[in-house]
């Protein structure tokens, strides 16, 4: 098949099945982007430009209405090009929220379209509200019902659409649910497996080993949506607990999701002075962002990884860590609760409170022979359910196969 892929930040969530079918005879790929450094061997990635502009003269609710426009614009004319020098695809696929999908289908009217529906918003019962201690960038209800429009047209725009989690598939409209599948992105789990050799050099010299107490938490940034500010909360009672465990964090100092920090500092910051005096700093280690490679290294080195999300996408490196055989202390959030039952395959506390993130990283600490277990069954459910090669490609190839036949494709892959 010839795939045409669509996607801001290449390759996103489309790696894994852009690199099967770039690896696979029959197959060819093509993936229109935004700018970057990254490269996947056989596929050709067309970068396209986006005005940067933040217009003045619409209304503040419209202001992200007017980017996806642009987005959408931008790549119906990279696509445009391509159709001129005589490519058409057998299939389009990407990402629904950020209007790359809006209007390629005016350019290839005949091919069908396969859009991600990642997340849709509502004013209460998801993230917004979920943490009365900061605002929400989406404060109002009129807000988010014109952020919701761009999903509306993804969907108009497409033959039928994919989400990662229960979850996420719940919170869109019965109309939407109706065309949309379930299915995760998968992960290697051959790849991403426990090693006993494993080790991780910190900035200061110190190789960190399995064998240590290692504490770790890992975000894109270090930010509320995550719950970095219950996880810092949290470290004072543990370091006083655990006189030799070392706590590793790896996450940029800028904002995703969520309203940003006053100016002129960090979420970071802001809590290191709220702890200062009460937090070992010297055991603290704030690493940025690393490679993919140190990271798997780190988890694998991983006494207890913590995990917090508000009501919101679930992230990859939460199945990651699970197949790793990581120790998971996750929030009892949605979509966290979908994977992770407590005591069994992770142990799972309140988003909110310090006292029970301590007491589950406590106990991990201290009941090695009982996080054997849990271990084991962490790693038992990524394979199970989030195996790449054995599940969910060959889950993939039927999805984009049976959309380009024109058949009704299964809406609950898992």
């Amino acid at each position: 098949m010839n795939v045409l892929f669509l996607h801001q930040n290449f390759p996103g969530q489309y790696r894994h099945i852009a690199e099967h079918l770039a690896n696979t005879s029959g197959h060819q790929v093509h993936f229109l982007s935004h700018a970057s450094d990254t490269v996947i061997a056989g596929v050709n990635k067309i970068v396209y430009a986006v005005d940067d502009r933040v217009p003045t003269d619409v209304h503040p609710d419209t202001v992200e209405l007017d980017r996806v426009i642009t987005v959408g614009s931008a790549a119906a004319d990279a696509a445009s090009q391509l159709a001129r020098d005589g490519y058409r695809p057998d299939l389009i696929v990407g990402h629904g929220g950020w209007g790359e999908t809006l209007y390629i289908r005016d350019v290839f009217p005949q091919v069908p379209v396969l859009a991600n529906f990642e997340f849709y918003y509502h004013a209460t019962g998801a993230d917004v509200g979920f943490d009365p201690e900061f605002d929400s960038v989406f404060n109002s209800a009129s807000r988010l019902r014109t952020r919701n429009a761009t999903a509306l047209m993804a969907f108009e725009a497409c033959d039928w659409g994919h989400t990662a989690t229960a979850w996420q598939h719940s919170l869109h409209p019965a109309h939407i649910r109706a065309r949309l599948s379930q299915l995760h992105e998968g992960v290697n789990t051959d790849h991403l497996c426990p090693q006993t050799s494993a080790r991780f050099r910190l900035p200061n010299g110190r190789v960190l080993t399995p064998t240590d107490d290692v504490i770790t938490f890992v975000a894109r940034n270090l930010e509320p949506y995550r719950g970095f500010h219950s996880f810092m909360r949290a470290l004072p009672a543990i370091l006083k607990a655990h006189p030799k465990a070392q706590v590793v964090i790896v996450g940029s100092d800028e904002v995703g999701y969520g309203a940003p920090p006053p100016p002129g500092s960090t979420f970071r910051q802001s809590l290191l002075d709220e702890l200062s005096g009460r937090l070992d700093t010297s055991r603290v280690h704030f690493l940025g962002s690393i490679d993919y490679a140190d990271y798997i290294q780190l988890l694998q080195v991983s006494s207890v990884h913590t995990y917090l999300t508000y009501p919101f996408v679930l992230s990859w490196s939460f199945i990651e860590a699970l197949s790793i055989g990581c120790v998971m202390v996750g929030s009892k959030t949605a979509p966290v609760l979908e994977v992770l039952e407590d005591g069994v395959n992770g142990l799972t506390v309140d988003f909110f409170s310090a006292d029970e993130i301590a007491a589950a990283i406590h106990e991990a600490l201290s009941n090695p022979k009982r996080m054997k277990k849990i271990r084991a069954a962490a790693r038992r459910t990524a394979v199970k359910r989030y195996d790449l090669k054995k599940r969910q490609l060959p889950r993939w190839i039927r999805l984009f196969e049976d959309v380009i036949a024109g058949r009704e494709p299964a809406r609950d892959e898992g």
